[in-house]
């Protein structure tokens, strides 16, 4: 039986390039599933994500209305984080990560990026670096420091 994760990336692999393909400059961030028939879309868009944005991603993933209720989201202050693009786009600041399985021992990071490479980041945790594969990555936002 697929874990939650694998099938979030079944899904992110459907409807990205759908979504993309329909409304050129929007990026799906994540999905994530908040039921089993449920997952919210995170999209980002060069002029910003408002009502009428989020409702022609809802349009273009008509098909999936049959099996899911769907939540379209704009990425929000604490942003979707998974490409090695978007970490490129965030060294130095703070993120939360989750990995599929341990990494160093541990499944769960909040830390400072402090290089996105090609294969995978370094976070500083409590002044110690972490090199962490993309690959293993099933969880990442930004954290809020206001």
């Amino acid at each position: 039986m697929a874990t939650t994760y694998e099938k979030e990336s079944k899904l992110l692999q459907q409807i990205a390039p759908l979504v993309e393909n329909d409304l050129p400059g929007v990026e799906v961030l994540a999905i994530e599933l908040m039921t089993p028939t449920r997952f919210c879309v995170y999209v980002d868009h060069p002029a910003g994500v408002d009502h009428a944005l989020c409702k022609q991603v809802t349009d273009s993933l008509r098909d999936f209305l049959r099996e899911y209720t769907i939540d379209v989201s704009s990425p929000g202050i604490e942003r979707p984080v998974r490409k090695p693009q978007h970490f490129a786009n965030v060294v130095g600041r703070k993120v939360a990560l989750r990995t599929a399985a341990p990494v160093d021992g541990r499944s769960k990071f909040k830390g400072e990026v402090k290089e996105a490479g090609t294969e995978a980041l370094t976070v500083s945790i409590d002044g110690a670096d972490v090199d962490i594969p993309y690959e293993a990555i099933v969880r990442g936002n930004l954290i809020d420091e206001r």
